[in-house]
């Protein structure tokens, strides 16, 4: 039976979903901080996939069972630090479990003008699946909880002409601490994060050995964040704290890798060669092996004559 694809219910604005939580008006239309605990209960719209139109920065805690990350389960219950990107559909799962903490919601518009709008798009951890979350140690929970207090502190005191460029510089802090944090659970977890890296290699080992590039064409980031079940930008930054390459530098060297090894130990034609690995043209190939080794794939060929 084929399965039903839900549209997912569209939060425009920061006061809808105050209403929808049974919450009061926020204090500003464009930002707004809540405390979990005063969310008595998950109204309908919740039953299906949501997507908000303003940014999301949640710390949570007491949750209730664990959530897998690839093929092994993660306990959460220490809580964890989570972002979402406006208009990223979430999974009601996930917004049904029960837990404290605090959420930090953010317009777009309230920081268009600021260089906080343009930096926004470099912090990769927006894009992190659930699955991904920060987790802070106590003293890390802290200093956010800093953070957010701050924030509320501005949010209840009577507007004037600084209000805005004091929130927008709290708000900058948040992510900027989350890059710092993010770097030492990379090293925390470098156990976790070598099985992901020994999990991408076999995978580009089966796709070259089983010769799927040439049914499927290049391996992609997709097809290899897909497969571990993990988010696109959080492989890209755990190989990178691991081989100071991101996911699309290290297909590419591993497709240097096989393109060497066709080179100098068979008979293939260079077109052949760059079919196999699932080049459309040609052209394509020597232009990423020319890029990549200063060398023609014939010159190097031609380096072991």
């Amino acid at each position: 039976m084929k399965r039903e694809i839900r549209e997912p219910y569209v939060f425009s604005s920061i006061s809808e979903l105050h209403r929808a939580l049974n919450l009061p008006k926020p204090l500003h239309p464009l930002i707004s901080l809540v405390d979990y605990s005063k969310v008595k209960s998950i109204p309908s719209e919740f039953e299906t996939p949501l997507m908000l139109n303003f940014y999301k920065i949640s710390y949570k805690s007491n949750f209730y069972g664990k959530i897998k990350y690839g093929q092994s389960y993660y306990d959460f219950d220490e809580g964890g630090l989570f972002f979402i990107a406006l208009n990223q559909i979430l999974s009601s799962s996930l917004e049904e479990k029960k837990y404290a903490g605090y959420t930090l919601l953010i317009h777009p518009d309230f920081f268009r003008n600021y260089a906080l709008g343009k930096n926004i798009k470099n912090y990769h951890f927006f894009s992190y699946s659930a699955n991904e979350a920060l987790h802070l140690s106590e003293k890390e929970k802290n200093i956010i909880f800093s953070v957010f207090e701050n924030i509320e502190r501005e949010l209840t005191a009577a507007i004037d002409d600084f209000s805005q460029d004091v929130m927008i510089s709290y708000i900058e802090v948040l992510p900027n601490y989350s890059n710092r944090f993010y770097k030492r659970q990379f090293i925390t977890r470098k156990a976790v994060n070598n099985d992901l890296l020994e999990k991408v290699e076999q995978l580009l080992n089966s796709y070259f050995r089983d010769e799927i590039a040439v049914m499927k064409g290049l391996p992609t980031v997709q097809f290899l964040s897909d497969e571990l079940n993990v988010s696109p930008h959080y492989l890209s930054d755990v190989l990178r704290s691991l081989t100071a390459l991101n996911a699309q530098q290290h297909i590419h060297q591993r497709l240097i890798e096989e393109a060497k090894e066709h080179l100098s130990s068979t008979n293939l034609t260079v077109a052949e060669i760059a079919y196999r690995l699932g080049f459309e043209r040609p052209q394509s190939f020597n232009k990423l092996f020319k890029n990549k080794t200063r060398l023609s794939p014939l010159e190097f060929r031609e380096s072991f004559n």
